[in-house]
């Protein structure tokens, strides 16, 4: 099955379905392992894994780069988060483009201005898109695509601007009669009040995908119960990366030596497996001239 249609059905699965964040190939490669069905190419991580902030820092044909690793180390979907579409109309349908070019499922967009800041930054001080504009840019990158099963996301952060269930109705459900696949749904609560009063009112009428990265003490089954569709664990690869690599370079650091950290790591075997090198030792054995 294609990559789009695999995330496509994940959208509209009657079950709740996960995507796992990675911010490069190896990461991407580790999450399929795992057993995900999806990717999430966090914008967050991507930029911090490039040493830049989430405030469109890092470019989009830079953020296209990496996605073309994960693309090819990985046979399941990657949604990207693409902010705000990286500009307007023009840029969002040309990112569908580049997308569709590198086996890229779907791509998720926010009803924020370019450059974003990320929602959990002052985020009461962050003004939102103009609807009509942006319901714009939904529909020239619906109509830009040339694969019917790419998907669309459409991120509404009327909660997380602090202006409440009416507005992200409001807005959810321009975006629904743009044509968009989805919404998310964002909410920097920490707990579920704000979506469990968005899901009674919005009624099913598209699918809604969550990021309960602040709500994570919410049991999983009140998620299915409230009736999401996807919900994301946005960014804990990229935090556990972080809180490995601190401890390890400060252990070597203080040590002048490998050998309180050796076996704490992963093998070199390990990352030889990771990068698949047995089957290019295969294919050297198909394709070189033998000696």
């Amino acid at each position: 099955m294609k990559k789009t249609s695999q995330l496509k059905t994940l959208i509209h699965s009657q079950h709740l379905e996960f995507l796992m964040e990675a911010h490069n190939g190896l990461s991407a490669t580790i999450v399929e392992e795992a057993g995900f069905k999806g990717i999430w190419a966090s914008g967050l991580s991507i930029s911090a894994s490039l040493g830049v902030r989430d405030n469109n820092e890092a470019s989009w044909t830079q953020v296209l780069d990496v996605l073309e690793f994960m693309s090819d180390a990985t046979s399941i979907p990657i949604l990207l988060d693409g902010d705000t579409g990286y500009g307007n109309f023009n840029n969002a349908r040309r990112l569908v483009k580049k997308l569709e070019q590198r086996n890229i499922a779907g791509a998720c967009i926010e009803d924020k201005l370019f450059p974003k800041t990320n929602s959990f930054i002052n985020s009461k001080s962050q003004p939102l898109a103009d609807i009509d504009e942006f319901c714009g840019k939904i529909k020239a990158m619906k109509d830009t695509q040339h694969d019917e099963d790419f998907v669309v996301v459409t991120r509404v952060e009327a909660f997380i601007a602090g202006l409440g269930l009416k507005e992200a109705l409001r807005r959810a459900e321009a975006y629904r009669q743009a044509g968009t696949d989805a919404v998310l749904i964002h909410s920097n609560k920490s707990d579920v009040t704000e979506i469990e009063a968005f899901m009674k009112e919005w009624n099913g009428r598209l699918p809604v995908v969550i990021v309960p990265t602040k709500y994570h003490t919410t049991p999983t089954n009140r998620f299915m119960e409230l009736g999401v569709s996807v919900a994301i664990w946005a960014n804990h690869n990229l935090r556990a990366s972080i809180d490995a690599i601190q401890k390890i370079s400060k252990q070597i650091f203080q040590d002048e030596s490998l050998i309180n950290v050796e076996g704490r790591v992963a093998s070199l075997e390990e990352i030889f497996r990771l990068q698949r090198v047995d089957e290019l030792q295969e294919a050297e054995k198909k394709y070189l001239p033998s000696k």
